[in-house]
């Protein structure tokens, strides 16, 4: 068994010659190593790599086709979640399972409230039991607070201590930082590292390798459901991990390739809401335009209001010169403006259809001339898009919940490439996605800009934008605080901008 760098006592997990199929799908590949107790254990690898259909062989949300899998050194078989919880494993999902209507103390002891001798909830108990538990955890909220109106990194920090109350000895966090704040991010490294020494394991999946050095000790490599090595942080760099993730050197991280600029495409003038102030901006065709700033800047609700989704109370928006009307996002994509959303299962996808009905989803009108649909087009079509975006999926008839977030995240787009866009926004193109799927969604927008397409992309990755956009708006406060070129512009001149008025 694979116990690198650690003595055989001090290991508390081990998974031995894990494998895993699915229908047309190898998703493990006898897989094998070892998770030493006490430690903060990285899982790295591109989507589709196995790691979270590893993870949920530990949940026992799935079970091995063959494999072991030990606690202690002792084989367990584990039937499902509550059987993991009871060995004392936990899980805080990228897809927080919390229920927005009911309060900290409901969703802590769901399930397991504590009840009367009537047998019904105690629900002073439930609350007071809360509210011991919060003080000693060091976090000032009321149990009687609703979910719902909690940012998610507070919702998330709730899902890690409720790990933490039913005496979770091991606990997977997925992706924990993918929307979280700068601030919201060192809040959760400091409840790791409490974690930590007070003896826990955390085995911590990640796309942002800039994280690994500061919160984690060992780091496991898989790549095409296979184990590829563990090593200590700090003993590998991040090109070798890259390289080792994707089979392959990625020589350039942004591979930005200088497009045509033309004329302004779109302009917007003094849009306003309830989220943004006189927000004037223009991008031009084939630029990549870049939006900055903070969390709760107003970034995403610009978008918002440019593609229909909010309502403006004051501004213009022309596209080629000409004024037009957004009401609804039809009244966007009828004057060729797209929108790929930040959150791409709750707007951009139905997961539980097959990936030629989500290409298809907005594009009927140009499959059908009369009451029927020309499935040979529909099908040709999607045909198309797969092919030119490299989307992996055995067919158009699989179900998009089973492919990769990289994957889904190129149908989100592919979708509205069928109807040809002017201008396409990319909110948070490349959240969650491993850094290969990253890597060929910039040489796509670099493709797209290349055609004459305006891009409009939003994102809180600093270095993304900086290596991508050839201009740079930065918001704070709802407003547009600074307008940087893509050369002139870095983190120092975006984080002046971005923090005016704060």
């Amino acid at each position: 068994m694979l116990k690198e760098n650690m003595d055989e006592q001090d290991v508390i997990l081990e998974f031995s010659g894990i494998t895993k199929s699915f229908p047309g799908v190898k998703a493990l590949d006898n897989v094998s190593f070892s998770v030493k107790k006490g430690t903060v254990h990285a899982l790295v690898g591109e989507n589709g790599a196995g790691k979270s259909t590893l993870m949920k062989i530990l949940n026992g949300l799935y079970h091995a086709d063959s494999g072991k899998v030990l606690l202690n050194g002792k084989e367990v078989q584990i039937r499902d979640s509550i059987h993991a919880q009871q060995l004392g494993i936990g899980m805080v999902h990228q897809e927080l399972n919390v229920i927005g209507e009911l309060s900290i103390a409901e969703n802590i002891f769901l399930g397991k409230e504590p009840k009367n001798r009537l047998g019904l909830i105690d629900h002073k108990k439930l609350n007071s039991t809360a509210k011991t538990f919060l003080l000693q955890q060091k976090l000032p909220y009321s149990p009687s607070l609703k979910m719902k109106e909690m940012s998610i990194g507070e919702q998330q920090m709730i899902e890690i201590i409720k790990t933490v109350y039913f005496n979770s000895k091991i606990i997977v966090m997925d992706e924990p930082t993918s929307s979280l704040s700068e601030s919201e991010v060192e809040k959760l490294f400091t409840k790791i590292r409490e974690l930590k020494k007070q003896g826990s394991t955390i085995i911590y999946i990640s796309h942002r390798l800039e994280e690994l050095d500061e919160i984690c000790d060992y780091l496991t490599i898989m790549r095409d459901g296979q184990f590829i090595r563990t090593v200590k942080v700090g003993e590998i760099t991040k090109n070798e991990i890259i390289s080792e993730m994707v089979g392959r050197t990625i020589e350039n991280t942004y591979p930005k390739v200088k497009a045509e600029i033309g004329d302004v495409i779109l302009e917007a003038k003094k849009l306003s809401n309830e989220k943004i102030k006189d927000v004037s901006f223009c991008v031009k065709r084939g630029e990549i335009l870049g939006f900055a700033g903070l969390v709760g800047a107003g970034r995403t609700e610009v978008a918002r209001a440019v593609f229909g989704m909010d309502e403006l109370k004051s501004g213009e928006i022309y596209m080629e010169g000409e004024k037009i009307s957004i009401k609804t996002p039809k009244d966007a994509v009828d004057n060729g403006i797209m929108m790929v959303s930040e959150d791409r299962r709750k707007y951009g996808l139905v997961t539980k259809r097959s990936v030629l009905e989500n290409i298809s989803l907005p594009n009927y009108d140009r499959f059908s001339k009369t009451l029927f649909v020309n499935h040979k087009a529909e099908k040709n079509v999607s045909a198309e898009i797969i092919k030119k975006l490299s989307i992996k999926t055995p067919n158009l008839d699989t179900m998009t919940a089973s492919l990769s977030g990289g994957n889904q995240q190129k149908i989100v787009i592919g979708k509205w490439l069928v109807a040809s866009p002017k201008v396409f926004i990319l909110d948070e193109p490349t959240r969650g996605i491993d850094v290969g799927a990253k890597y060929e969604i910039y040489k796509q927008m670099c493709e797209f800009a290349a055609e004459g397409m305006s891009i409009i992309m939003i994102s809180s990755d600093l270095p993304e934008l900086l290596g991508m956009a050839d201009r740079i708006y930065v918001m704070s406060e709802g407003r547009i605080t600074g307008e940087l070129l893509g050369e002139e512009a870095n983190q120092m001149k975006v984080m002046h901008y971005a923090t005016v008025n704060r």
